[in-house]
């Protein structure tokens, strides 16, 4: 898998925590069970704590979406694709592997295990940006 392959399998990462955490809200609406606008935005959060998450992971991706594409996108604008091109789809596994542990609980461990994806993340791009820079 390229680097390219992997930003646009991110975007498509994100949009299904988003619909993960927002389908279920749309039959409610429609069945009458809860009002259209029921949702939080400045409310107190009314969904179930797997959903509460999913929204979390999705906004987490969110934040570090941009930096991942950027150094992609800079990398093909450099000619220097390939160098990040095996590197690039771990950053991929880790997000989703931080995702899943993040909607799945708040137990110690997995909290632990998120944060460690987390930096893996972190890690493997700082890598990214050294390999283009040097």
């Amino acid at each position: 898998m390229n680097a390219y392959t992997t930003v646009l399998l991110y975007a498509g990462w994100i949009l299904v925590l988003a619909l993960f955490y927002a389908t279920p809200r749309i039959p409610q609406a429609l069945l009458g069970q809860k009002r259209i606008d029921s949702w939080e935005r400045g409310k107190e959060p009314i969904d179930p704590m797997m959903l509460q998450r999913a929204k979390s992971a999705h906004l987490n991706c969110l934040e570090n979406f941009p930096v991942f594409a950027a150094i992609v996108a800079i990398a093909g604008l450099m000619g220097q694709i390939d160098a990040i091109n095996g590197i690039a789809a771990f950053v991929l596994y880790a997000r989703i592997a931080q995702s899943v542990v993040h909607i799945t609980g708040t137990s110690f461990i997995q909290v632990f295990l998120r944060a460690n994806f987390f930096l893996a993340q972190v890690g493997l791009m700082l890598y990214m940006v050294y390999l283009l820079v040097c």
